[in-house]
């Protein structure tokens, strides 16, 4: 009785924290795209992970948390540099007039690697969690979509799209493959900036990108590095709690509220394809529950 007691409070916790990781991810997806109107893209990227990198940095030095060996180190930081390629790519993809394909293919993509590898190494679901995964890619896909729904002139136009969702599919399972040492917490979490950071680095140096932002500018900039740093951290802490599949689909389901903020805060309208999507997130995450 207390081992099924005890199976479902790290269920419950790995839900929590994957719902925490989404809000938060959304909450920074949404002040992102009000850093980069103030101080373009590769500056916005660029001052998330390396603010994000000091907050690691003042987390480890409060925690005295002992170095990790050298695979969660590996996997820490090629996880953190993948998933900074995954940013570039979309915002990329983005800029040269993908949008309508851009958001949902990336974010299907993200969610669906890591189910596809959670299935081959960790054993297939349950029937109940398959629905809820069924119920939780179309919430991502319908939520990711604007006004205008999908749209693609040509199969080409994917290829961008693709390649930023398997950058954060693959951040997702190579973090999870790091934080599945039981004492590994705050080291991942800064190994992973610092392959964010170094790899955006190399990429805007040679741009001879300006890097210094304007004053007003900086309030947003803070909050959207410390937002998307949270949610990593929900993330690795739900992914410690349980199934990485589970995890990672959570997690992907931030779209949701971006969109809403951008309704409560900018007035913008919400789809009717939106809105069944954030139905179909509730539903998916009423079935990971039972």
């Amino acid at each position: 009785m207390k081992s099924v007691a005890k199976n479902w409070e790290t269920k419950l916790l790995s839900i929590i924290y994957g719902i925490a990781s989404s809000l938060t991810w959304g909450a920074g997806d949404f002040a992102g795209g009000l850093a980069s109107r103030k101080v373009g893209v590769y500056r916005a990227v660029f001052y998330a992970e390396f603010f994000g990198l000091l907050i690691a940095v003042a987390a480890l030095f409060f925690n005295h948390e002992s170095f990790p060996s050298a695979e969660v180190a590996l996997n820490s930081f090629i996880g953190g540099a993948l998933g900074a390629i995954g940013i570039l790519v979309l915002y990329y993809s983005l800029s040269v007039g993908q949008m309508s394909v851009a958001a949902p293919v990336s974010a299907l993509f993200a969610a669906l690697l890591p189910v596809v590898y959670a299935a081959l190494t960790e054993g297939l679901p349950t029937l109940i969690q398959f629905i809820g995964f069924g119920c939780a890619l179309a919430a991502i896909w319908l939520i990711s979509q604007g006004d205008g729904g999908f749209h693609i002139g040509k199969l080409s136009d994917l290829k961008y799209p693709i390649l930023a969702g398997l950058g954060f599919g693959c951040y997702f399972i190579f973090l999870h493959n790091a934080v599945s040492d039981p004492d590994a917490l705050f080291w991942p979490m800064f190994l992973s900036r610092l392959g964010g950071t170094l790899l955006v680095f190399a990429i805007v140096l040679p741009r001879r990108e300006p890097l210094p932002v304007p004053r007003d500018a900086w309030g947003i900039v803070l909050v959207n590095a410390t937002l998307d740093l949270g949610g990593n951290f929900f993330f690795i802490l739900a992914s410690k709690a349980g199934r990485l599949d589970i995890s990672a689909v959570l997690s992907s389901l931030y779209p949701g509220a971006t969109v809403i903020l951008a309704w409560l805060l900018l007035k913008e309208k919400i789809s009717k394809m939106q809105a069944l999507g954030i139905a179909l997130a509730f539903l998916a995450i009423y079935f990971f529950t039972v």
